[in-house]
């Protein structure tokens, strides 16, 4: 998942280096380190690029900050004739530096490893564009959707767009999977989620299958529920990132017959550690390892997971997934 080294010590040091966070996405040798720094301690099995959604509205001209303890920050789209302000035009140029990352992480990473690119999703996107930030009950971004429905899906065809520009750039820079991070998904109704979630999920699958087939898209429509059966049925993707809500045999049933399965393990239960993780992860491998799956969390590892756990939870990995080798 994303967030992948903010819990390191090495991390911390580094972030003080730039001036922003911003400007630490954009800086790749600043990015090309945050991202190693997991894999060299840990030895994972895959990196993600080290950036931020944000990055896209950037790209496209709006003004976005981070500040300490409230989070981003953007000047929130707040008329229609505030969309025409924003454009593709210099979309590539603005990102040219992310590109640069992917290009070096490739050079550096092991072979073996696989390097994981990402974007958000286009209505968590669009909601922190409308909202000026993180919100609580997302209510200008839901106005939008209601109430100028034809602007609201201007924006959201216009981060179909530039998201699937972004995504192939970053396949032809050496990115060779890439995950779309629906963080928000779970506030919609059912036909608001299709419509909104489903529908430019489905879109920038198809155009990433279109022109690099060969690349696998993983999608993570958090909060979906019930509705992950449609994304596993009608999306394209190759692979589904599971929340930490969705019942495991449920999982196995209706989404791992179709598709990979990714997750789902609660990251807070990752920062109890103990018997209790240990339990959580058996639960996980018997239920999803014996189909196609990636354990992973069922949501970003938050900044105050001990080391150690992490430790212990590739240690119990690593030895069911040995032993599995060894039956087979």
């Amino acid at each position: 998942m994303r967030q992948a080294g903010r819990y390191l010590p090495e991390y911390r040091a580094l972030r003080g280096q730039a001036k922003s966070f911003l400007d630490f996405c954009l800086t790749p040798d600043l990015a090309v380190e945050a991202t190693l720094q997991p894999i060299r301690r840990y030895g994972f099995d895959a990196a993600i690029l080290f950036s931020d959604i944000l990055v896209i509205p950037h790209a496209l001209g709006q003004k976005v900050w981070f500040e300490e303890g409230r989070g981003p920050q953007l000047e929130a789209i707040q008329r229609p004739e505030d969309l025409a302000r924003l454009s593709q035009d210099g979309l590539h140029e603005a990102l040219a530096a992310v590109y640069e990352t992917v290009r070096r992480l490739r050079e550096e990473l092991p072979a073996e490893v696989t390097l994981i690119g990402f974007a958000g999703a286009p209505w968590t996107v669009a909601s922190y564009m409308l909202e000026g930030g993180s919100s609580k009950d997302f209510a200008a971004g839901k106005r939008w959707a209601y109430g100028a429905t034809e602007d609201f899906q201007r924006l959201i065809d216009l981060l179909v767009e530039a998201t699937g520009d972004y995504l192939i750039a970053q396949i032809d820079a050496g990115a060779e999977v890439v995950q779309i991070f629906d963080s928000w998904a779970g506030v919609w109704p059912e036909e608001a989620l299709r419509r909104w979630c489903l529908g430019p999920a489905k879109a920038l699958t198809a155009r990433i299958k279109a022109e690099r087939p060969q690349v696998p898209v993983i999608l993570f429509p958090r909060g979906a529920g019930l509705l992950y059966r449609d994304f596993a049925q009608d999306s394209g993707a190759d692979a589904l990132g599971l929340d930490t809500t969705l019942p495991l045999a449920w999982a196995r049933e209706e989404l791992q017959s179709k598709l990979t399965v990714q997750g789902n393990l609660d990251p807070l239960r990752l920062v109890a550690g103990g018997e209790g993780l240990r339990g959580d992860i058996e639960r996980i491998l018997q239920e999803l390892g014996g189909g196609p799956f990636i354990f992973n969390l069922g949501h970003g590892i938050v900044p105050q997971t001990p080391l150690d756990h992490v430790e212990a939870m590739l240690e119990q990995i690593r030895g069911w997934t040995a032993a599995e080798r060894r039956a087979g």
